[in-house]
C-alpha cells in the first residue's frame, strides 16, 4: 500500500471547534479521502477546549492558534519549541538587532499596506524575511517594543493624507498596531512538516502554508468557498470603523489575497463565479481549478414530513445567524408571505449565538413585525438530515455565498429552493429544482414562497428534478475522488520540479540569519 500523503488543513474559525459549510466541507474530507491523513491547523479567536466534531482516525494532529486571547499562543500552547530556547529568546537584549535589522522591514511592510501599487514579489520577500527574523529573535518582545511602535505612528503618519477623514486618532493607531501583531502571530510558530498544506480561504491563515514554503519548500492548495477579500470588502465597509482603519484592513486584506494566489500551487473553486474575483486579484488562470462540493445522497435524502408540521404551510432554513446570511432580509420576505398565508412557518436552524447582537436586531425585528407565532430561530438541530423534511420548502437569503451545502441538503431531500443569486447556487440550482431571486429582494422571495406553497404539484415536480440534479452531479464520490487526485498530483509534482532547490535557499538563508 502507498504511503499516505501529509495534509496540514489550515482553518480558521470553523472546523473542528464551529459548525457551518466550510466545516461540513472539512469533516467530509478527513472522514472521507483515502490517500491522506490530516494535521488540522485551526486558527480562532480564544481557545477552544473541546471540539464540535468527532474527528476521524485520518487526522493525526490539532494545532490551535488563538490569535486574540489575553495570554499569546505559545503562553498557552506547546507548539515543539525547546522551553530552553523560548526563554533564551526572552530573555536576550535584542534592542540593537531591532533598529538595525528588524525596523527596516517593518518599514517595508508598511510601506506594502498602504501603498497603491502592490508588488506582490515585494511583499513576498519582506514576509519571509520577517519570518528570518522571528526564528532568532523573540515575536512579542519585538513588535511590543518602543522602536516598533514609533516606526508604526511616524510612518502612518508619512503615509495618509491630511483631509479631514483621513486623519489618525490614538485609537486607530493603537487598534492598526494591534491588528498587525494579531494577524502576524503565527510568523512565530513552529508547524509540523507535511507533504502540502491546504487553505480554506484566501486570507490572513496564509501564514502557517507561508512557513511550510519558506521551511521545506511545501506546496499549498486553496479552496476558495465565499471569496475572501469580496466578503471582507463587503464586512470593512458595513462597519463603523473610522476611514483610516478601514482603509489600512482593506489594503492589508488585498496585499494577502493577492500573495495567497501568488505563493499557491492549486487554486481550487467550489464555483465559477469566484474565478473572476481571483483573476481581478492576480490569481494565474493555469492554476484554477473547480471541485464543486458534494453530499451523501444516501444519508439527505427525501422523508416524510413530520406529523406535527403537516397542515402547516412550513419554510426551513439552516443558516448561521450573522450579517452574510442577511437573515433580516428573510424575516421580511416572512412578513410578505404571512400577509397571503397568515399560519406560515418559518424555521431557521443554526448557531444563533456567533453574532449575538445581529441575533438581537433579529429578534427585535421579528417583534417589530408582529411574526413571533410565525418565524422562529430554532438554533442547533441534531439530525441535520432530517432538518429539511420538516418544509414543504427551503430558503437562503445570503448575500455571499461560495457553493452552499444547505442547497445541495434540501435539493437531495427533494425540497425545492427559494434561494439570492450569489456565488455558486445558479450552479447548482436552476429554474426546474426552484426560484432565484435577487439578493435583499424581500418582496420578491416572499413573492416566490407563496407561489411554491400554495402549489403541490409544482413542489413535488421541483423536488424530484432538484434530488435527481444531485445524483446526477453533486455526490460525495465525485467530491472526494477529485480531492484524492489533487493532493497526489500537487505532492508528486512539486517534490520534483521544486522543493529540492526551494530546500536548498532555506538552508542557505538560515545560515546568513545565524551569521546576522
Amino acid at each position: 500500500m502507498n504511503k499516505k500523503h501529509d495534509v496540514m488543513l489550515i482553518l480558521e474559525g470553523t472546523y473542528p471547534f464551529n459548525g457551518g459549510g466550510v466545516s461540513t466541507w472539512a469533516h467530509m474530507l478527513c472522514n472521507e479521502v483515502k490517500n491522506s491523513n490530516f494535521t488540522l491547523y485551526s486558527i480562532n479567536a480564544e481557545f477552544e477546549s473541546k471540539t464540535k466534531y468527532k474527528l476521524s482516525d485520518n487526522v493525526t494532529n490539532l494545532i490551535q492558534v488563538p490569535l486574540w486571547s489575553p495570554m499569546e499562543p505559545q503562553e498557552m500552547i506547546d507548539y515543539g519549541k525547546k522551553y530552553y530556547k523560548i526563554i533564551s529568546l526572552k530573555e536576550k537584549n535584542d534592542i540593537h538587532k531591532i533598529n538595525q535589522v528588524f525596523i527596516p522591514i517593518f518599514q517595508d511592510l508598511l510601506r506594502h499596506i498602504f501603498s497603491d501599487n502592490r508588488d506582490v514579489r515585494a511583499f513576498d520577500a519582506t514576509i519571509r524575511k520577517m519570518w528570518n527574523y522571528f526564528q532568532k529573535h523573540d515575536y512579542k518582545k519585538t513588535m511590543k517594543s518602543e522602536p516598533v511602535w514609533k516606526t508604526f505612528c511616524f510612518m502612518v503618519s508619512d503615509l495618509n493624507g491630511e483631509e479631514e477623514n483621513e486623519k489618525v486618532s490614538l485609537y486607530d493607531l493603537t487598534s492598526g498596531m494591534r491588528w498587525i501583531y494579531r494577524f502576524l502571530i503565527p510568523l512565530s510558530i513552529e508547524v509540523p512538516r507535511v507533504d502540502v498544506s491546504h487553505l480554506t480561504l484566501s486570507g490572513f491563515p496564509v501564514i502557517p502554508a507561508l512557513v511550510l514554503k519558506y521551511k521545506y519548500g511545501t506546496p499549498m492548495i486553496v479552496t476558495e468557498h465565499g471569496v475572501f477579500i469580496r466578503e471582507r470588502l463587503l464586512a470593512i465597509n458595513s462597519s463603523e470603523y473610522s476611514f483610516f482603519l478601514k482603509k489600512m484592513l482593506i489594503k492589508f486584506s488585498e496585499c494577502v489575497t493577492e500573495l495567497v494566489y501568488y505563493k499557491a500551487d492549486k487554486i481550487l473553486s467550489v464555483n465559477k463565479f469566484n474565478i473572476k474575483w481571483e483573476k481581478m486579484y492576480g490569481a494565474d488562470p493555469e492554476k484554477i481549478d473547480i471541485i464543486y462540493n458534494g453530499i451523501d445522497h444516501q444519508v439527505f435524502k427525501p422523508l416524510p414530513k413530520p406529523a406535527h408540521l403537516q397542515d402547516i404551510p412550513t419554510v426551513v432554513a439552516a443558516a448561521r445567524i450573522f450579517d452574510l446570511k442577511d437573515i433580516v432580509t428573510m424575516i421580511k420576505s416572512c412578513a410578505v408571505a404571512k400577509k397571503q398565508i397568515p399560519n406560515i412557518q418559518y424555521l431557521v436552524y443554526g448557531d444563533n449565538q456567533a453574532v449575538p447582537e445581529y441575533t438581537a436586531a433579529c429578534e427585535r425585528l421579528i417583534a417589530e413585525l408582529d411574526l413571533k407565532a410565525n418565524f422562529k430561530l430554532a438554533g442547533y438541530h441534531e439530525k441535520p438530515q432530517e432538518l429539511f423534511s420538516e418544509g414543504d420548502i427551503s430558503i437562503l437569503t445570503s448575500i455571499s455565498e461560495g457553493f452552499p451545502y444547505t442547497v445541495l441538503e434540501s435539493m437531495s431531500c427533494g425540497i425545492p429552493v427559494v434561494a439570492t443569486d450569489v456565488g455558486g447556487v445558479t450552479e447548482a440550482l436552476d429554474e426546474n429544482c426552484g426560484f432565484i431571486c435577487k439578493p435583499k429582494d424581500h418582496e420578491e422571495l416572499g413573492k416566490r414562497v407563496v407561489e411554491l406553497l400554495n402549489n403541490p404539484a409544482l413542489r413535488q415536480k421541483m423536488g424530484e428534478n432538484a434530488r435527481q440534479k444531485v445524483i446526477d452531479n453533486f455526490t460525495i464520490g465525485k467530491f472526494i475522488n477529485a480531492y484524492e487526485n489533487v493532493y497526489h498530483e500537487v505532492v508528486t509534482r512539486v517534490v520534483k520540479e521544486v522543493q529540492l532547490p526551494i530546500l536548498i535557499q532555506s538552508i542557505e538563508e538560515e545560515h546568513a540569519v545565524k551569521a546576522s
